[in-house]
């Protein structure tokens, strides 16, 4: 790896190009300095929007929300089963903070002790991510559906000294390696009203330890230890310090203006319903804090418990991943389609991707926007299509912020026509989540977007993507070692992921460098753009692309139940299980035209020859997923060796 240029001096702000200001004046939009090489671009720097943080810690923010407007409401929390909400100011959430941080102290635990948490997505998990800060500790976040070996592992290697889950059957779980994690001293259950317990604990302690101990954290405290998913192999735990976030938090508040700050004080709220044990959802919850933002938690992914927490809590902007966005493409088509309106739903989407095709050629300055007969088009399909998409996500939906994976231009230029302004996002944990994202104002459909402020970006000469800006972790944890060992080269951070940056620094995402195929013809092929279109498709769940040593490439499929039953509904037949359709030939010839019209994407050498439909779909409790749906393909190409070499003859 090469030694990085220098950081561009703040003079670069200055001197960027300032593509859009808001209502004072104030540059929301600096394009990026760009580097080339040999005529490439090699390099792009956004300058910082916000100032760096230079004391202090998130353990602040309650309190200093609660100083500043004690009674903005800066949470709403699910008090029942049937829909019912109540509102929390942030002087509310500063007491509590405070009480369960006094309860953690009146337990023993001291500064620098790891706590780690087990839950969903609830109220409870950022109240005790506050407290524990608060009280001068380091929160280890654990899926709840990660198995016990998975649990162990995390609670050992991290040194944990308590763990609260969400429920007692997950305490139960633990409970029987308790004899193996000698660190472990306490277990506390959120559903046995532990959190509660622990702030009545808490009442003898002053209230002025709490504030000694924040005293005691700085920027560059550690925070977290967030374990990697990861797709193969042990989980490594990434050591995130309050400056990370607040360098990551300050920046994309600064930048996504629509989100944190052009609704600010009016109705803006974010529904969260990715796991908190993920840096996304981490990022995004304090995020809203910091910025005053109305945050919500929803724990169920399940499609009628979303739903229902959408209609009751009706945010103005979601968090999610593409996965979810494609299912309610599909989901909005069969209904459509059900209540014989299909032909009104395609053209209601066709007009809506040109129109945000429109918007976006505008903003880039390469078009004159939508024409009077498009604009009249979407307003005849507005209250047909788009108006019942958005009531779908409770109706005040103005924007969503996805990650993950690519999304892909067509259907985010649906969204964007449909109303809904896409902040495509690509990080990982490493960085703390979003290391790019699209500028508003300035999107460019089908790429992840611009440095997020203060970041640089690099593609190095065999493709990978490199990353360098205070966002970027201090470190892998490593008790062994003494703690915290470095996890960047001079500078900067290895992704991992194989990328191109065009001449206006937008990034596009091409592939995992660990996951790209060498077929037996020495042919490299990236699989993520065909797997991510043929995802998309109503009947199909998910694809994960093959052929590493071999001749061709193949793919394995699966069928998507709910898409597969509204099928053969609409064709008079009764819903049967997906693995009982297994090369029914009106089923194949459907899914060999959809491979066919994916392999235009691509050379004849990348595309796809042969596919098999496997008898269940990738799952994560099958160990199929990442609790972020990533694929975990060593695991897959174990588990359907068979059918795999079936595609080769084998």
């Amino acid at each position: 790896m090469s030694t990085p240029a220098p950081f561009p001096s703040a003079d670069v702000f200055a001197g960027a190009h300032v593509s859009a200001t808001d209502y004072d004046g104030r540059p929301v939009l600096v394009e990026p300095v760009i580097q080339r090489l040999s005529g490439t671009v090699r390099e792009a720097y956004v300058p910082p929007f916000a100032p760096q943080t230079t004391h202090g810690s998130l353990a602040d923010l309650p309190f200093d929300n609660a100083e500043a407007d004690p009674g903005a409401i800066v949470l709403s929390r699910r008090t029942d089963d049937d829909g019912n909400w109540e509102d929390v100011t942030a002087a509310l959430f500063a007491r509590q903070v405070l009480a369960v941080a006094k309860g953690l102290i009146a337990e023993g635990l001291v500064p620098g002790d790891r706590i780690a948490v087990m839950a969903r997505t609830t109220y409870e998990w950022t109240l005790l991510d506050f407290a524990a800060w608060a009280a001068g500790l380091v929160t280890v976040p654990v899926y709840p559906t990660s198995s016990v070996f998975q649990t162990r592992w995390i609670l050992h290697d991290s040194g944990a000294v308590a763990l609260i889950t969400e429920t007692a059957a997950e305490a139960a779980a633990i409970h029987p390696e308790l004899q193996h994690l000698p660190d472990l001293r306490h277990l506390w259950v959120i559903d046995d009203a532990h959190v509660e317990g622990l702030a009545e604990r808490g009442a003898q302690v002053p209230d002025g330890e709490v504030g000694v101990r924040r005293g005691m954290l700085s920027p560059d405290t550690l925070a977290t230890l967030i374990y990697t998913s990861g797709t193969t192999g042990r989980p490594k735990g990434c050591a995130l310090s309050h400056g990370n976030f607040f360098t990551e938090v300050d920046n994309a508040i600064e930048l996504l203006h629509p989100v944190f700050k052009a609704g600010r004080g009016a109705d803006a709220s974010v529904l969260l319903f990715l796991p908190m044990s993920h840096v996304f959802g981490r990022m995004v919850a304090i995020t809203c804090v910091r910025a005053r933002v109305r945050l919500g938690h929803a724990p169920s992914l399940k499609a009628d418990d979303l739903l229902a927490d959408l209609a009751a809590f009706r945010p103005t902007c979601l968090l999610t991943i593409p996965y979810l966005l494609e299912k309610l493409y599909n989901a909005a088509r069969a209904s459509a389609e059900a209540g014989g309106r299909l032909t009104t739903f395609d053209r209601a989407a066709a007009t809506a991707v040109r129109y945000g095709e429109a918007l976006e050629a505008r903003q880039n300055g390469t078009g004159s926007g939508p024409g009077a007969a498009l604009k009249a088009s979407r307003s005849l399909y507005d209250p047909l299509v788009y108006r019942r998409i958005r009531a779908a996500m409770g109706g005040k939906v103005r924007c969503a912020i996805s990650g993950g994976s690519p999304l892909g231009r067509r259907l985010a230029a649906f969204y964007s026509g449909a109303g809904i302004d896409i902040f495509e996002g690509y990080g990982l944990t490493e960085t703390t989540a979003a290391t790019t994202v699209t500028p508003p104002l300035k999107p460019r459909l089908g790429t992840v977007g611009w440095p997020l402020p203060g970041t640089r970006v690099r593609i190095a000469a065999d493709g990978e993507i490199l990353v360098a800006g205070d966002h970027v972790l201090r470190g892998y944890w490593d008790p062994q070692a003494g703690g915290v060992v470095p996890a960047t080269q001079e500078g900067w951070l290895a992704t991992g992921d194989i990328g191109e940056l065009d001449d206006a620094g937008y990034l596009t995402i091409t592939g995992r460098k660990k996951e790209l195929l060498i077929t037996a013809t020495g042919k490299s092929v990236a699989p993520t753009l065909l797997e991510n279109w043929l995802r998309q498709h109503p009947l199909i769940s998910q694809c994960m692309l093959v052929g590493d040593g071999r001749p061709y490439i193949s793919a394995l499929l699966t069928l998507d139940a709910v898409g597969i039953n509204h099928w053969r509904q609409m064709n008079g037949k009764h819903p049967v299980p997906p693995e009982l359709l297994l090369g029914e030939p009106e089923l194949e010839d459907i899914l060999q035209n959809a491979v066919d019209e994916a392999n235009i994407l691509v050379s004849r050498p990348e595309s796809i020859r042969r596919f098999a439909v496997l008898p269940v779909d990738f799952t994560e409790q099958a160990g199929h997923l990442t609790p972020s749906m990533k694929l975990r393909r060593e695991k897959i190409l174990a588990d359907f060796a068979d059918e795999v070499d079936g595609l080769y003859g084998g």
